[in-house]
């Protein structure tokens, strides 16, 4: 998988209770086109599929389960979950597990700024990391 790092929300990113990804995605100020006095409208999710790689590197402990969710924001503050992937189990939270989901950014998405949020279910782990960035393409063979 290949990774660009202005789109890498987590770098192998401990996980020890319930985390905001380490980075967020600017998406900067829409520009108003020539002669417009308006700008444009946002939606990363129209078009072509923006999709994210969400991974496990290091073995998880402790928790029960694990949900990946996608965070938007229009001010880097206050967050709201537009998305949720399924609930993993901590038997399937070993080194190399590919979350499913959220796979890419829903259409509709229109906030400027994007995360991850990693919500830990259970005792909280002290082992566990995760590596998750928006990429080229994903392999689809898992």
């Amino acid at each position: 998988m290949i990774f660009d790092n202005s789109l890498l929300l987590s770098d192998e990113q401990a996980i020890t209770g319930d985390a905001a990804s380490a980075n967020v995605i600017d998406l900067g100020v829409p520009g108003t086109p020539y002669g417009s006095s308006v700008p444009l409208t946002r939606d990363i999710g129209i078009g072509s599929d923006v999709p994210l790689h969400v991974s496990v590197n290091e073995t998880f402990n402790n928790l029960t389960s694990l949900q990946v969710q996608v965070q938007t924001s229009p001010d880097n503050a206050t967050w709201t979950t537009i998305m949720g992937g399924k609930v993993v189990a901590a038997a399937d939270l070993v080194t190399g597990y590919k979350f499913d989901v959220p796979y890419e950014l829903p259409r509709g998405t229109n906030a400027r700024y994007v995360r991850l949020y990693y919500d830990v279910t259970g005792t909280a782990p002290t082992t566990g990391k995760i590596t998750a960035g928006v990429v080229a393409g994903r392999h689809s063979n898992f």
